[in-house]
C-alpha cells in the first residue's frame, strides 16, 4: 500500500507542528484544539526543570536577601550611600570567612560550634603575639591562623578519628577555648590595651584598601573562589561531598572518611583564624564578649543561604548569600536602636525558619520534582493501520520470523544494532560497555573488540574503516581497526531558550556517515537518561535533535530541533538526504544535505502502526526499518490527553504507568517514495519480542533488540547475495 506522497514540512515551527500531518485526517472538536494550542504556548515542563537545577537551592535564600535590601533601603537612612557601604563590606569579609568555613564542615556532614571561641581566639592572639612578642605582620598572620587551625585539627581528630559526635564535640571545644581566651585575656590586659601599630600596612588591612576595596573583602573574594574550585572541580572536593551525603557509602568506594572530616574541621579553623585576624586590624582591641553569639549569626548565614544541615549539598555561593542578608539584618537591628538583644532575638527566630525550611525542602525536593519533571504534550496520530492477517493492510500479521537462526544465544544482553566489517565480521554492542566482534563465517568464535563502558547503541563504518558508535550517556565514540577508542563529540550547541543544559548528549541514538565525512547522529531526548527512555514516550514532546560531527573540523552541531524521540539515522542510496525515524511520532523523515533542495525537511511515511527505530539500506535500492513497538489504542487516546498522563504520572506510581508497547518485534521495507514494500512479523513474540535493528549483509538480515539476548539471523529470498552495506557506501571496499 502506497502511503501519503512526500509532503514538505515547510516552514512550520517544531514537531508539534509537524504532527499536524499524521493528525490531519480526523476533525479535531474546539475543545481538543484548544487543549493542542494551550499545551504548545504554555512551557509547563519550565517547572520541572527549573526544580532540576543545582541553583534552586538558592532560591529561598536569594529572595530573601531581595527583601532584606528593600526593606532596609526603606527604613534606614542612607543605607545606600558608599560609607555604609564600605562599612557593610568589611563586617561582611569577616562573617563570610567563617561562613565558607563552616560550610565547609556541614557540606561533609558535621558542625562547629566552636567558631565563636576560636574567632575570640584569633582576635586575642594577634594582639598578644603584636604587643608581647613583637612579632611582624606577615608573621603574626600566619601563626594566627595556625593556632586557630590547630583547634580546627583538635576538632576533626576527635569527630573524624576517634568518632565522637559533632555537637558535643564542639561545644565543649566552644567552652574550652573561651575559657583559655578569658585566662589569656587577663594575664595580658594591660598589653592588649595598647592596641595594634599605627600606619603602615595595618593601617591599609585594617581601615584603608586597595582600589578602593577593602582588604576583608579581597581576602574573602581570594578564599571564595579557591573553595569554590576544591568543592566543584578537585577530587578533595567531590569526595567531602561524598562524605556528607553518605559516610557508609562513601568508605564503601575507598574514600578516607576520617581524613576527609578531619581536613573539613582544619580548614573551619583557618578561616576562623583569618577572620579573627582582619577583625582586630579593623578594631586593634580584644574583649570578653567578642565572638560570644557569633556561632549563631554564621549558622543563621550558611543556613538561610540553602546549605544543608544534613551534609552533602552546599556551595560558596550560597555561604555569600546568607552571609549578606545577615550582616544587613545585624547593622540595621544597630542602625534602628532597638534594644539590646533584639539582634539575636531576629537571628535566632530566621534561624529556626530557615531550619524549618531546610528540612522540610530536603524531604520533599525528590518527590516535588518528581510530580513537576514529567511534562506530557499534545500529540495526535492519524487512525492506527490495520495489521489483521487477511486484511489486505501492507502491515497485516504474519509469522516470516518465525524461523530466525539465532546467534550468540545467552551470550550477550542488548544488542542493539549489529554491523558488519569488510571481512564479513559481526559487531555488536552491549550493555555491559562492550562491542563484540563475531568472526565469519559462522559467527560462533567472539572477542571484545573495544571496552567503551556505556552501551553501544547504533553503528556505523567510516571510510578508513573506524567504527562509529551512539554510546548512550556518553555520546558518540570513534574505534579504530585497532580497536583504540576515541571519544567523537558529546557535546553540540546549546538551545536558545532552554533551561537545562543541553549542551552535553544525554542520548545519542544512532547515526550514519556522508560522503563527505561527516557523522549525522540522533539524540532520541535531551530529557532523560539512558534508564529513562520511555518516560519520554509519555511525554511525547519535541525533546529531540539531529546532530552533525564532522571529524575534519572537530565540530559539532544541531541540524534539527524539537524532534520527537529521533531515532534510527540513515543515509540515502543517492547521499543527498538522511533519513531518520521520529518514534513517538510513529514517523518516518527526510532531511536533503545537499543538491537543490539541501536543508528541506519532509515527511516519508507519517503514519506507521508502531514506533520506529534504527533504519539501514536494503540490497534493491530500498530501506529496512524496524518496530521496536506497536500503538496501542489505549495509548493514541491517551496521547490526546495530556492532563490525563500528567495526573497518572503524580499520582501512579511508574511501574504502573501507561506505556508504549514495546514487546512485538517487526521489520518494514519500504521505499523512497513511502511506499511500504514488505512487513516481517515474529507473530508469537518468541525470536525477537522486540526489534530495534536490523542490517541485511550477503542475503541475510541480521536482527538486533535493546532487549533481547541474541541476534537473529533471516535467509531472505530474491535478495542480492553479494551484497554488503560497507561497499554500498565506501565501493572501493569489497566483502
Amino acid at each position: 500500500m502506497k502511503s501519503a506522497k512526500a509532503q514538505p514540512l515547510g516552514l512550520m515551527e517544531g514537531a508539534e507542528a509537524r504532527g499536524a500531518a499524521s493528525g490531519g485526517s480526523e476533525r479535531i472538536s474546539l475543545g481538543e484544539t484548544l487543549v493542542k494550542i494551550r499545551y504548545r504556548l504554555i512551557p509547563d515542563r519550565a517547572v520541572g526543570e527549573l526544580m532540576s537545577k543545582n541553583w534552586i537551592d538558592n532560591a529561598v535564600g536569594f529572595l530573601f536577601l531581595i527583601l532584606v535590601i528593600a526593606v532596609s533601603g526603606t527604613v534606614i537612612n542612607d543605607f545606600f550611600s558608599a560609607e555604609n557601604f564600605s562599612n557593610n563590606a568589611r563586617q561582611l569579609g569577616e562573617l563570610a570567612l567563617i561562613a565558607i568555613g563552616l560550610m565547609v564542615v556541614m557540606v561533609g556532614g558535621g558542625i562547629d560550634l566552636s567558631i565563636g571561641s576560636n574567632f575570640a581566639l584569633g582576635n586575642l592572639l594577634t594582639l598578644v603575639l603584636v604587643n608581647v612578642f613583637g612579632f611582624g605582620f606577615p608573621t603574626t598572620a600566619i601563626a594566627v591562623v595556625l593556632v586557630c587551625g590547630f583547634v580546627g585539627l583538635i576538632n576533626g581528630l576527635l569527630i573524624g578519628y576517634l568518632k565522637l559526635r559533632a555537637f558535643l564535640t564542639t561545644l565543649a571545644m566552644l567552652i574550652v577555648v573561651r575559657e583559655i581566651v578569658n585566662i589569656t585575656l587577663l594575664a595580658f590586659s594591660a598589653e592588649t590595651a595598647t592596641g595594634l601599630p599605627i600606619g603602615g600596612i595595618w593601617d591599609l588591612v585594617g581601615t584603608g584598601g586597595f582600589f578602593g576595596i577593602p582588604a576583608s573583602t579581597i581576602a574573602l573574594a581570594v578564599v571564595a573562589v579557591a573553595v569554590h574550585i576544591v568543592l566543584s572541580r578537585t577530587r578533595v572536593g567531590w569526595h567531602l561531598l561524598a562524605v556528607g551525603g553518605s559516610r557508609r557509602s562513601a568508605h564503601n568506594i575507598g574514600i578516607n572518611v576520617p581524613r576527609t572530616v578531619c581536613m573539613s574541621y582544619v580548614v573551619c579553623g583557618m578561616l576562623c583564624g583569618l577572620s579573627g585576624f582582619l577583625y582586630t586590624t579593623r578594631l586593634s582591641s580584644a574583649g570578653a564578649n567578642t565572638g560570644v553569639g557569633l556561632e549563631v549569626a554564621i549558622l543563621t548565614a550558611v543556613v538561610l543561604g540553602g546549605n544543608s544541615l544534613g551534609g552533602g549539598r552546599g556551595s560558596v555561593a550560597k555561604a555569600l548569600i546568607g552571609s549578606i542578608s545577615v550582616v544587613m539584618i545585624t547593622n540595621g537591628v544597630v542602625r534602628l536602636g532597638l534594644v539590646s538583644g533584639a539582634g539575636s532575638l531576629v537571628l535566632g527566630s530566621i534561624l529556626l525558619l530557615a531550619v524549618a525550611v531546610d528540612i522540610r525542602w530536603v524531604k520533599h525536593k525528590d518527590r516535588l520534582l518528581a510530580k513537576s519533571y514529567v511534562s506530557p504534550g499534545y500529540r495526535a496520530l492519524g487512525p492506527m493501520p490495520s495489521t489483521a492477517p487477511g486484511s489486505g493492510s501492507p502491515y497485516a500479521v504474519n509469522d516470516r520470523l518465525a524461523n530466525v537462526e539465532l546467534i550468540g544465544l545467552g551470550e550477550l544482553e542488548g544488542p542493539e544494532d549489529v554491523i558488519f566489517d569488510a571481512d564479513d565480521n559481526l559487531y555488536t554492542g552491549e550493555r555491559h560497555g562492550d562491542i563484540i566482534r563475531y568472526f565469519a563465517p559462522d559467527y560462533r568464535r567472539r572477542e571484545v573488540f573495544a571496552h567503551i563502558g556505556g552501551h553501544p547503541l547504533g553503528m556505523a563504518f567510516d571510510k578508513a574503516g573506524n567504527l562509529y558508535s551512539c554510546v548512550g550517556g556518553m555520546g558518540l565514540y570513534r574505534v579504530t581497526p585497532k580497536g583504540v577508542v576515541e571519544l567523537a563529540t558529546d557535546e553540540t550547541s546549546r538551545s536558545p531558550f532552554s533551561i537545562i543544559d543541553d549542551s552535553r548528549m544525554r542520548l545519542a541514538d544512532d547515526c550514519d556517515i556522508a560522503p563527505d565525512g561527516k557523522v549525522y547522529f540522533s539524540e532520541a531526548t535531551v530529557r532523560y537518561e539512558l534508564q529513562d527512555w520511555a518516560v519520554d514516550g509519555l511525554e511525547s514532546r519535541g525533546n529531540g535533535r539531529l546532530v552533525c560531527y564532522d571529524p575534519n573540523t572537530e565540530s559539532t552541531e544541531t541540524v534539527l530541533r524539537n524532534l520527537v524521540f529521533p531515532n534510527g539515522v540513515c543515509l540515502s542510496h543517492d547521499g543527498q538526504t538522511i533519513l531518520f525515524a521520529e518514534s513517538w511520532a510513529a514517523r518516518i523523515n527526510r532531511y536533503w544535505i545537499s543538491g537543490p533542495r539541501a536543508g528541506v525537511l519532509e515527511a516519508v511515511i507519517d503514519n506507521l502502526p508502531g514506533y520506529p527505530d534504527n533504519i539501514n539500506r536494503a540490497s534493491d535500492g530500498n530501506y529496512w526499518c524496524a518496530l521496536m513497538g506497536m500503538r496501542t489504542p489505549a495509548l493514541d487516546i491517551a496521547m490526546r490527553m495530556p492532563g490525563f498522563r500528567r495526573r497518572m504520572a503524580r499520582r501512579i506510581a511508574p511501574d504502573e504507568w501507561l506505556y508504549p508497547n514495546i514487546n512485538t518485534g517487526c521489520v518494514v521495507k519500504f521505499n523512497d517514495q513511502g511506499e511500504v514494500l514488505d512487513v516481517l512479523w515474529d507473530a508469537h513474540a518468541v525470536n525477537h519480542p522486540m526489534i530495534t535493528s536490523m542490517r541485511e549483509h550477503k542475503g541475510y538480515l541480521y536482527l538486533g533488540g535493546v532487549t533481547n539476548n541474541r541476534i537473529g539471523r533471516l535467509k531472505l529470498e530474491h535478495a542480492d547475495t553479494a551484497w554488503c552495506g560497507i561497499a554500498s557506501y565506501w565501493g572501493e571496499k569489497r566483502c
